[in-house]
């Protein structure tokens, strides 16, 4: 349908007095994986249907339907009029009040090479050519390549009469190896999948798809002859692809304010930032600076609206050390009395399932600190790169995470490559022995496909670019016996 007949269809079925939206969502994933040179069954889905919105007096109702008929549309307003109404005096806010889309508009991202445009032997010959160039020795027990698509398109249409129209193609690379000596296992891969980017099959040459293959087999086989990890307090660099965790887990998901509103409790957990912090708390030195940016080119979430119609714009979330807001939507924010500090934040994993507070496009801005400096910096210490566990309490404050790729640092230079490493502190602690900031050369655009929260439960992509960062005196371990 045409974003005119989209329209036209909402107003037949919205109820009279009311204030409605209705939002479409058409995905279509597809994914192949050659596991030891040999095809699994590919995937291939399409999933489509609708979600309206109702906004009668100040309560709101939802409902979403899988048939976009006027009949099966007209069926769902009327479902989320009555929810509305048997809100209207229970509600946490009065939602006639809450902010709606002001601007109509569309928004897309270049693809150089579309997903189309090759056939699936071409994209199964791919796979298997890197799938055995991750073979070559005995010890190498599992190769796995993989790649996976998915394609959203979305039509928001309001009472109003604003119009949204966005498409958002992603690409998931994934090479795994497992090597094994009889006594050890050691697993490396592509970057922990922390590879997803907007894109065609270009992104496959951005990020050396064909070519990463032998040298993921040489870091696994490296790795298990390794010795393990020493222990004790160290400083620490850590790469690009294991900040991706590090930022994800202990800074997006403690500032998501339906968590800090005690939304997520059940589920997901809580924060240990409180509402008095927003604004206030040193979170770490004047050198980190946090921001949501919707415009990075090839970032998972770049975008122009979020899926309530507000406008995407790039804000920050720790200015120079100094937590500024939280990442919420207009209604946590109008909850909080912080109606001004609302992002466009507000995502759907799919169209039956409501909006919800979510990072995005979450990234640490480059600082000035050249590789060679973060590393000439530290006279004994460790490099952290690439995430193979991590474990987080339910307020986002003790954490413990391993790593693929962790080399000494001795005298300001790489040296022995150390296997099984992990390292543990909290959170704020941890962030203000943040010393050195990467420069844009280390700074890498990364994202991942499964982030999860709410309930029902939402998978959603996150995006994250990250420079690396040097850290002081941090607990580092290996694994015992």
């Amino acid at each position: 349908m045409t974003p005119q007949e989209i329209q036209e269809l909402l107003g037949r079925v919205a109820p009279r007095g009311t204030w409605c939206s209705l939002r479409i969502v058409e995905t279509h994933n597809e994914s192949y994986t050659v596991r030891d040179d040999a095809l699994l069954p590919p995937r291939s889905t399409t999933d489509r249907g609708a979600m309206i919105t109702v906004v009668s007096g100040n309560g709101q109702g939802i409902a979403a339907t899988s048939d976009l008929s006027p009949g099966g549309l007209y069926q769902a307003a009327r479902v989320a009029l009555d929810w509305a109404h048997t809100a209207s005096d229970q509600g946490v806010v009065d939602f006639s009040k809450a902010p709606r889309p002001q601007r109509s508009g569309t928004w897309s991202h270049p693809v150089e090479k579309p997903w189309e445009e090759s056939t699936p032997k071409e994209i199964v010959d791919r796979l298997r050519s890197s799938c055995l160039s991750m073979a070559g020795d005995e010890r190498v027990v599992q190769r796995v390549a993989s790649l996976s698509r998915s394609c959203s398109e979305t039509t928001l249409v309001t009472t109003d009469e604003v119009v949204i129209r966005q498409k958002h193609d992603r690409i998931i690379p994934w090479l795994q190896v497992l090597a094994s000596d009889g006594s050890d296992v050691q697993t490396r891969t592509n970057g922990g999948r922390s590879d997803a980017q907007l894109g065609g099959l270009e992104v496959l040459d951005k990020v050396n798809f064909d070519g990463l293959g032998s040298q993921i087999r040489e870091d696994a086989l490296e790795t298990l002859l390794a010795p393990i990890c020493p222990s004790g307090i160290m400083d620490a660099v850590i790469g690009p692809a294991q900040m991706v965790l590090q930022v994800h887990e202990s800074i997006g998901h403690a500032l998501e304010l339906d968590r800090i509103l005690g939304d997520e409790r059940n589920y997901a957990g809580t924060s240990f930032v409180k509402t008095e912090d927003l604004g206030s708390l040193r979170w770490g030195p004047g050198i980190l600076d946090v921001v949501i940016d919707p415009g990075v080119e090839g970032e998972v979430c770049s975008t122009g609206f979020d899926d309530e119609g507000l406008e995407a714009e790039k804000v920050s979330l720790i200015d120079k050390g100094r937590l500024v807001r939280g990442i919420g939507g207009s209604l946590s924010a109008q909850r909080l009395n912080i109606e001004d500090e609302a992002i466009a934040v507000t995502r759907a994993c799919s169209w039956n399932r409501p909006p919800i507070d979510r990072m995005a496009n979450l990234n640490i801005e480059p600082g000035k600190t050249p590789m060679k400096d973060l590393i000439g910096g530290v006279e004994n210490g460790i490099w952290l790169d690439v995430n193979s566990s991590w474990s987080i309490d339910d307020r986002r404050w003790k954490f413990q995470f391993g790593v693929e790729d962790a080399r000494l640092i001795e005298n300001g230079e790489l040296t022995t490559r150390v296997k099984d490493a992990g390292y543990r502190s909290t959170t704020i602690p941890f962030w203000n022995s943040l010393d050195a900031v990467g420069d844009a050369d280390t700074w890498q655009v990364r994202g991942t496909p499964n982030c999860g929260k709410g309930e029902p439960n939402q998978m959603v992509f996150v995006g994250h670019a990250m420079p690396a960062c040097r850290f002081r005196d941090l607990e580092v371990f290996g694994r015992e016996g």
